[in-house]
């Protein structure tokens, strides 16, 4: 550890606090608006409420992208993260505020913070790093950590105030964690130099492009306030499904034009042919791993036995398993790559790929026979969720980094940051997904779980079987590459 900047540490911790606040209220946000109004809730229902907690996950990929540009054009990463901490404290206290249009706000508010935070953070990782080489590795392993940490602490904090004190109290503990994220960020901010501290690419016409961002969020003032007024009637379940055809068409319009008009050659055209790919794969895999939010914790709550020595524990504190078994199996699963390399046995990125979706598949099988279970016993024990929690993060060590770092080997040098932002589409993707799926679990279609979970699994698994199928062509599409 002594080898590393100390200004690592500042955004260890920084990440920590804002993924503390996000997955904190994550963990809490469709069973708050699906609870009663009794209950302190909403009192939407699943098909709604599945829509916009989608919409609002998807949302917070997407805008990660004019966040950089931001960043890269107008103020520098450094004080991106600082002004995104702050915008997104202000959003979770707004959360907290009883009241639906503050809610709708306070989602919003935190997208635009997290626009700035989120992409830029990561940046100035690898600005602390201009050398490279396995130092560099091992400084996004330890922020990765951070990210982690702060996914296990926020589920526990947000959820036990959320669902055994006040909802609203669940939306302000995010808010004060993001505050104790700047405030470590501002006093220890000293340490990161240099890194970051201006635009990497300023422009030379600002007030252009500050024009640009002021007409940005010009039209989403405009849009939230006839919104709020009732003037712009916003359905979020078409929303939702009009965002999936915009997501795909967007991405499949951008690997058009680069097939044709971006200049590439045979190699890059066959190498951004295996992205198209993944890029499928990765959709399908996050919108099934993403349900964890949505319609697995619609299931801790309604059909989990979730009593723990004489307490009912609060449902949302499943949340905290995946990041607790990240933290346990990320190091056991590099080393196992390490050695299967070492006896020139490593599975090629396809079969890695494959294996990430079978896990996934194997996870929702489990919970084929747990809602099956459920429905003939009533509420099942936690063992069915965290075996299911357990494959899928499997799945998702085995896929997520793996994919992360093929496409920056596959990307075409020319268009390497716009590759990259369209792999991204694929995890918002996958969000929106997910969050629809939630409208399934309603309490009147009980009767319906067992089938959509095992829907879920044939598709994923008959997916994964495909590209084990694909991976030997997929391997002569990308000489040397793996």
């Amino acid at each position: 550890m002594a080898n590393h900047p100390r200004g690592i540490y500042t955004l260890y911790f920084t990440e920590m606090w804002e993924r503390m606040s996000y997955y904190g209220m994550r963990a809490i946000l469709i069973l708050y608006m699906v609870a009663g109004a009794a209950n302190g809730g909403l009192g939407l229902d699943e098909a709604t409420a599945g829509a916009i907690y989608g919409l609002y996950t998807c949302a917070v990929y997407l805008v990660a992208l004019p966040g950089g540009w931001i960043a890269d054009r107008l103020i520098g990463p450094q004080r991106a993260v600082l002004i995104g901490g702050i915008i997104i404290a202000l959003g979770h206290f707004t959360l907290a505020i009883p009241n639906q249009h503050t809610f709708f706000v306070g989602l919003l508010i935190v997208v635009l913070g997290t626009s700035l935070l989120k992409p830029n953070a990561s940046a100035l990782v690898g600005k602390l790093y201009p050398e490279g080489g396995a130092r560099r590795d091992a400084g996004f392993t330890l922020f990765y950590m951070g990210v982690n940490l702060g996914g296990l602490i926020g589920p526990l904090v947000c959820g036990y105030f959320g669902e055994h004190v006040n909802w609203h109290y669940g939306f302000a503990a995010a808010g004060v964690g993001m505050v104790l994220g700047v405030i470590q960020y501002v006093l220890t901010r000293h340490h990161l130099g240099t890194a970051g501290l201006e635009p990497s690419a300023p422009t030379k016409t600002p007030r252009r492009e500050w024009a640009i961002v002021a007409v940005g969020l010009g039209v989403i003032l405009v849009v939230a306030v006839l919104a709020l007024t009732g003037c712009l009637v916003i359905n979020p379940v078409l929303l939702a499904k009009r965002a999936e055809i915009v997501i795909v068409t967007a991405a499949g319009l951008w690997f058009l034009w680069a097939f044709l008009f971006g200049r590439l050659d045979r190699v890059e055209k066959k190498r951004l042919l295996v992205v198209v790919i993944l890029f499928f794969a990765s959709a399908l895999f996050w919108s099934g791993f993403e349900q964890a939010g949505s319609v697995m914790n619609l299931f801790a709550e309604r059909h989990t036995d979730r009593v723990l020595f004489g307490r009912e524990m609060p449902a949302s504190w499943y949340q905290s398993i995946n990041p607790l078994l990240i933290l346990v199996l990320a190091v056991p699963v590099s080393t196992l790559w390490l050695g299967l390399a070492k006896r020139s046995i490593l599975p090629s990125l396809a079969i890695k790929f494959s294996a990430g979706l079978l896990m996934l598949a194997a996870g929702f099988l489990v919970m084929y026979f747990a809602a099956r279970h459920a429905l003939s016993i009533g509420k099942v024990t936690g063992l069915w969720l965290c075996t299911t929690y357990l494959l899928q993060t499997i799945g998702e060590l085995f896929l997520s980094p793996v994919g992360l770092s093929a496409v920056t080997k596959l990307a075409p040098a020319r268009l390497a940051s716009q590759t990259m932002g369209v792999w991204f589409l694929s995890v918002s993707l996958g969000n929106l997904i997910a969050g629809m799926f939630a409208g399934g679990m309603s309490t009147a279609n009980a009767a319906g779980m067992p089938a959509q979970f095992l829907h879920v699994a044939l598709f994923a698994g008959g997916a994964g079987l495909l590209l084990l199928l694909l991976s030997p062509l997929i391997r002569r599409l990308m000489p040397g590459i793996e």
